[in-house]
């Protein structure tokens, strides 16, 4: 009885054994041969709630932004993608008039700088209803910051005592993702507001140069850049009529090394066709990169090689124009509110990219 009890016990260690080995086989592994982080988690879409129904207004005890520190997913190796959904409701009494600068920050605690990771502009007077989940913006670039407890600002430069409520929810999509590791490191934020941008048309004393190190480990390196143009100021472009910043169209570039390398059209985006289609103002025709009621477009600049290493000059470079001092409105000056970040991602741990001013 001895020997069979000990023959059984054998035979499902044995199997159990197998079974195992089997199950291990199966799981993704790297080339260390450890189990990947995305194992069991393919697809998964985690959704973390931050700003809800948050009042931001001017006045009345209200203010135009709000730091809030939020838990959001704490893995950042398994995120293939992480969109941001913004949507604005009406307080009571109504929502305020005007379209109006409005962004989300992250906090960079190496820096203590708060990075812009997503830009919109209000509509006129109403919600945003008519998208269904809110503006959505992929801010898959700053995974490495938006990862357990992070502090997000929220801003609506608004100058009334009603304002807007504003909610704010990221959803991350989890698997294996383009790479393990990202990193980030701020070139421009020119971004505090609109009228605190870079003055077009005029001399000025922002920095528009720096110089750039890319870690040697990078193994994809791009640029970021969110960029409007705000103000009336004249000559008016011949033809279209069209005063700066706010409504003339223009061909920005980024140059690296003296050498124009990438392209930004400050074009129509077809305003007209905003499902926002209820605003109570003049929120139709195209400005120059922006619509009233929509978020604002994220230009997404890939370097065709790594640059691994590699150090460099970065320049922001307007297309020249030049202000001769007068308004089709009541004010006078034309800007360029203007973020950029470097962002480097590899497979295994990699710092910020370094930048000197």
């Amino acid at each position: 009885m001895k020997k069979i009890t000990l023959l059984i016990s054998v035979l499902i260690f044995t199997l159990l054994a197998i079974n195992g080995c089997k199950k291990n086989d199966e799981e993704p592994k790297n080339e260390n041969n450890t189990v990947t982080p995305w194992e069991g988690v393919e697809g998964e879409i985690r959704t973390f709630n931050t700003f809800q129904n948050e009042r931001l207004a001017f006045g009345g005890g209200h203010n135009q932004a709000s730091l809030q520190t939020f838990t959001l997913h704490d893995e950042p190796r398994n995120v293939r993608n992480i969109k941001m959904y913004i949507k604005l409701h009406c307080p009571t009494g109504g929502c305020n008039a005007w379209d109006v600068f409005a962004n989300i920050k992250v906090k960079d605690d190496a820096s203590g700088l708060y990075y812009e990771i997503g830009r919109f502009i209000t509509p006129y007077g109403v919600d945003n209803s008519a998208y269904p989940d809110g503006y959505e913006i992929d801010v898959t670039d700053f995974k490495s910051l938006l990862t357990g407890n992070a502090e997000l600002r929220a801003y609506i430069e608004t100058w009334g005592t009603d304002g807007w409520e504003i909610s704010v929810r990221f959803d991350y999509t989890l698997g294996k993702p383009d790479y393990q590791y990202y990193s980030v490191n701020k070139l421009l934020n020119y971004d505090t507001n609109s009228l605190e941008g870079v003055p077009y048309g005029v001399m000025h004393g922002k920095d528009l140069t720096r110089t750039v190190t890319i870690p040697s480990n990078a193994s994809s390196t791009s640029l970021r850049t969110i960029i409007t143009g705000w103000g009336h100021t004249t000559p008016a472009d011949p033809g279209s009529g069209r005063p700066c910043a706010e409504w003339c169209f223009r061909t920005h570039k980024i140059k690296i090394d003296g050498g124009d390398k990438f392209n930004h059209e400050m074009g129509a985006l077809g305003c007209s066709a905003n499902p926002t289609s209820n605003q109570a103002g003049n929120w139709q025709p195209d400005r120059a990169g922006w619509c009233p009621g929509m978020a604002v477009p994220v230009r997404t600049d890939v370097f065709d090689n790594s640059k691994a290493g590699e150090t460099f000059n970065f320049e922001y470079f307007y297309q020249p124009w030049s202000s001769n001092g007068g308004s089709t409105s009541g004010t006078v000056g034309a800007y360029y509110a203007t973020s950029c970040f470097v962002i480097v991602k590899s497979d295994e741990p990699i710092s910020k990219p370094t930048v000197v001013d």
